[in-house]
């Protein structure tokens, strides 16, 4: 009996970790290092949670419809190391921010810097991201 028990928790902890992992990707999963984008527009919202925080930026196109955008930033306590805190991404700001389409082809992109109207320049992408700075 004891031993049936060990097993199934055993493999409970097992599944539970695949699904943590599942939900984490690399760079390459998801966003295409050929289809570089850059978006410029107002902050909408800000997720500073792990294991990827997002930027979300309305995008006026050139026919004046006004997209969406989530961009992918890396992990929090990588931007906080970078010099970046949530303060510093107050709603309504204007911002540019550079990276890559994902495969999709949908409204989502890999953050690789954002700039600020001030000229604050940060990286914000992923450390397995194309042109990550070395640790």
């Amino acid at each position: 009996m004891r031993a049936t028990l060990a097993i199934a928790l055993f493999c409970a902890g097992l599944m539970l970790s695949a699904a943590t992992a599942w939900a984490h990707h690399s760079f390459a999963a998801e966003f295409d290092a050929t289809k570089p984008i850059s978006l410029t527009g107002t902050l909408t919202r800000m997720e500073w949670v792990n294991p990827h925080g997002w930027l979300y930026i309305d995008v006026k196109e050139p026919d004046g419809k006004v997209t969406n955008w989530a961009v992918e930033a890396g992990a929090p306590n990588a931007l906080l190391r970078r010099g970046l805190r949530k303060a510093d991404f107050p709603i309504g700001t204007e911002v540019v921010v550079t990276g890559y389409r994902a495969k999709s082809g949908g409204p989502t992109a890999s953050g690789q810097n954002v700039s600020f109207k001030d000229g604050r320049n940060f990286f914000l992408g992923a450390a397995d991201a194309p042109n990550a700075p070395e640790k």
